[in-house]
C-alpha cells in the first residue's frame, strides 16, 4: 500500500504529465516507483523560495534543485522586476554568477535564457566567480539585479539560487514575498517563457562579462587596505601564507588581491586550487570546520607559514588559522576573526585621523558581544540585525540615504565579513586581505594574531561562544525542529547551568523593529546567553552560546556549563 500524501502523488502526476518535461527527467521519476519516502521527500512540498531564494538537493521533483524548478523561480523574478522596475528608462538587467557546483553552469545558463525570454538583459559571467563580485557587479553596472547559483558551504548533493536586489543585497522579506507571490502563478512549466541562447545573443538579451568586471572588482576590495604602503614595502615581501579556495570561486580573486598588496609568498594548497564539485579533498567545504584546513595545515607546517587562509566554494566566508603560543595552528572563530578585525581597522582608522564621529559597526542577534565592546571603545554605534548579511545589506542603505552614520564594518559569527560600502554581502576575498594584513601588520611588532586576541581578552573581556547543532533531514526533520522550537517557546526554562534566566527573546514577535523570526534568545542573569535558531538553508537546529568571564578558565568552565544544560534538553 502507498505512504504518499496526497499532495505528493497530484504533484508526481503532474509531473509526469506536463509536456513541459522532458522525457529524461519523468524517466528518473519512474524508476522511483516504489520507493514512497524517497518520492514523499521530492514532492511533498515545493522547494521553498525564501528570502535568500533556493537551496536544495538536485534531482527531479518539486522539493529538488533542478532546471524546471529554476526556470519557475526565475519567471517569477522576471514578473517581479518587470512589475517594479518596467517603468524605468532602458531595458531592465540582471546580473548572473556561479560557483562550482554540479549543474551551477546550468542553471545559471537556464536562469539567463528565461529572463531573456521575457525581454530582460542578462549579464552572466561565463566561469565561477564569488557571490561578494555579483553583488559588486550589480551596484556597478547598476543592473536591476542579481542571481548567483550557490549552495554555499553545504555538501556536494545541494546546489542554490540567490537573488539580488538593485542595490546588490538579497531580497529582504517585503521584496521576496512578492516574488514568491509571482512564482506561485506559475501554475506549469509550459508558462515558462524561454528562449535559445542563440536567439538570445542575437538579440543583446545575453551578455557575456569578463576581465573589466574582475579587474573592477578587485581594485575596489584593494581600495579598502588602511596600510597598503606598509605592507608593499616590507612585511608583504616575508609573511608567509597559505591559502586553500576549498575547491571554489575564491582562487583567482584572493590571489590577486594579495598580490596587488604586495604579498609575495602566497602558497596555495594544490590538492585543493581547482574547481571540484566533489569537494573530494574534504567532508564539507566549510572554513568553519578545523577537518577543513587539515591539507592547508600540512602545507602550513612545511613551509613555517605565519597565516592560513580558507575560503567557501563561492567566496562568501572566510576562515583564518593562526599558531598559538606553543606553535601549533588553532581555528580563529568567526567571532574571533571579527574582533581583531573591528580592532584592527578601527584603530588604524583612529591612528590616522580617519575614524568618523558618526561611525558604525553592524552584527547579528548571535554575534559575540565582543566585537561590540570593542567598536563602542572607538566610539562607534553598534547595530544588531537578525542573522542574514540582507540584514546588514539593508542598514548599509539606510545609512547610505540618511547620511546618519558612516559604515565600518559588518559581520557574522558564521565567517561573514564586509568592510567598504562597494558591496552588500559578505566578502571573503575582502576578509582574506584584511586579516592577512592585520596580521603582517602586527608582526612587524612581533605580535601573531594569537597574541592579539590574548590582549584584546585582557583588555576587554574573555568573551567565549560556541555553536551546536543537530541535522533533522526530510520532512519528519523538519516537523521535529518546529516542535523543539514550539517546546522551547511554550516551557521556557527558569534556570539553566545554577544561573536564573531573565529574559527570553521571542524574535516571532518582531521586537526591537526586525522583522519576525523563528528565533528564541534567553539572557541569563550573569551575561551569558543562548540562543535556538532553525537554520534557514539546511535541516538544522542551530543553539549558540555566549559567556563573558573573568579569565580564560572561568569563561570556558561557564560555557561548558551551559552548553551541557541546554544542549541535554535539545537532545531529549
Amino acid at each position: 500500500m502507498s505512504q504518499l500524501s496526497t499532495q505528493a502523488m497530484e504533484s508526481i502526476e503532474r509531473w509526469l504529465q506536463d509536456p513541459a518535461i522532458d522525457e529524461e527527467t519523468k524517466q528518473e521519476l519512474r524508476a522511483l516507483e516504489g520507493n514512497d519516502k524517497e518520492l514523499e521527500d521530492r514532492f511533498y512540498k515545493e522547494l521553498e523560495f525564501g528570502t535568500g531564494g533556493l537551496r536544495g538537493v538536485i534531482g527531479a521533483g518539486s522539493n529538488r534543485m533542478n532546471r524546471y524548478v529554476v526556470g519557475r523561480a526565475t519567471q517569477g523574478l522576471a514578473r517581479y522586476i518587470l512589475e517594479e522596475h518596467g517603468d524605468r528608462e532602458g531595458k531592465p538587467s540582471v546580473v548572473i554568477a556561479h560557483d562550482s557546483r554540479h549543474f551551477s553552469p546550468e542553471f545559471a545558463l537556464e536562469a539567463a535564457l528565461v529572463l531573456a525570454g521575457n525581454g530582460i538583459v542578462t549579464k552572466l559571467f561565463p566561469s565561477l566567480r564569488p557571490t561578494p563580485q555579483l553583488s559588486f557587479t550589480v551596484r556597478h553596472l547598476q543592473a536591476t539585479g542579481g542571481i548567483v547559483i550557490t549552495a554555499s558551504h553545504n555538501p556536494p548533493e545541494y546546489n542554490g539560487y540567490k537573488v539580488y536586489n538593485h542595490e546588490g543585497g538579497q531580497l529582504v522579506p517585503d521584496q521576496a514575498e512578492k516574488v514568491i507571490g509571482y512564482i506561485r502563478e506559475v501554475s506549469s512549466f509550459s508558462d515558462v517563457r524561454r528562449i535559445s541562447r542563440e536567439e538570445a545573443e542575437a538579440q543583446g538579451l545575453l551578455v557575456w562579462l569578463g576581465e573589466d568586471e574582475d579587474e573592477a572588482f578587485i581594485n575596489t576590495v584593494a581600495e579598502v587596505s588602511v596600510n597598503r604602503e606598509l605592507i608593499a614595502s616590507g612585511p608583504g615581501k616575508d609573511f608567509k601564507l597559505v591559502y586553500t579556495p576549498l575547491h571554489g570561486t575564491g582562487n583567482h580573486p584572493v590571489r590577486e588581491v594579495l598580490k596587488k598588496l604586495g604579498f609575495q609568498q602566497v602558497h596555495i594548497v594544490p590538492e585543493q586550487e581547482q574547481p571540484d564539485a566533489e569537494f573530494s579533498t574534504v567532508k564539507s567545504p566549510n572554513p568553519e570546520e578545523r577537518d577543513a584546513f587539515k591539507l592547508a595545515i600540512e602545507l602550513g607546517s612545511q613551509i613555517g607559514a605565519d597565516l592560513l587562509l580558507g575560503t567557501d566554494p563561492d567566496a562568501d566566508r572566510m576562515g583564518a588559522v593562526v599558531k598559538n603560543k606553543s606553535g601549533e595552528y588553532v581555528v580563529l572563530s568567526g567571532n574571533q576573526s571579527g574582533a581583531i578585525m573591528v580592532y584592527y581597522l578601527l584603530n588604524q582608522l583612529k591612528e590616522a585621523g580617519k575614524l568618523p564621529k558618526n561611525g558604525a559597526v553592524v552584527k547579528t542577534i548571535v554575534t559575540s558581544e565582543m566585537g561590540a565592546v570593542i567598536a563602542e571603545h572607538f566610539g562607534a554605534t553598534v547595530f544588531n540585525t537578525l542573522t542574514g548579511f540582507k540584514y546588514i545589506g539593508e542598514l548599509m542603505n539606510e545609512f547610505d540615504k540618511t547620511g546618519s552614520h558612516t559604515y565600518l564594518f559588518g559581520y557574522e559569527e558564521s565567517y561573514g565579513y564586509l568592510a567598504g560600502n562597494y558591496a552588500r554581502d559578505k566578502d571573503a576575498v575582502l576578509a582574506a586581505m584584511l586579516i592577512a594584513e592585520a596580521a603582517a601588520y602586527y608582526s612587524t611588532q612581533g605580535k601573531t594574531l594569537y597574541d592579539v586576541l590574548e590582549e584584546l581578552y585582557e583588555k576587554f573581556g574573555y568573551f567565549q561562544e560556541r555553536l551546536e547543532s543537530r541535522t533533522l533531514k526530510g520532512k519528519d526533520g523538519v516537523e521535529k525542529i518546529q516542535s523543539l522550537m514550539t517546546q522551547w517557546r511554550n516551557n521556557p526554562a527558569d534556570e539553566i547551568a545554577g544561573v536564573k534566566v531573565k529574559e527570553v527573546l521571542d524574535y516571532s514577535k518582531g521586537l526591537d523593529g526586525l522583522p519576525k523570526e523563528n528565533v528564541l534568545k534567553f539572557m541569563l542573569e550573569d551575561g551569558s546567553w543562548f540562543c535556538l535558531r532553525p537554520s534557514g538553508t539546511e535541516p538544522k537546529i542551530k543553539v549558540y552560546f555566549a559567556v563573558r568571564g573573568s579569565s580564560t578558565p572561568d569563561a570556558e568552565d561557564k560555557i561548558t556549563r551551559l552548553v551541557e544544560a541546554v544542549m541535554s534538553r535539545v537532545d531529549a
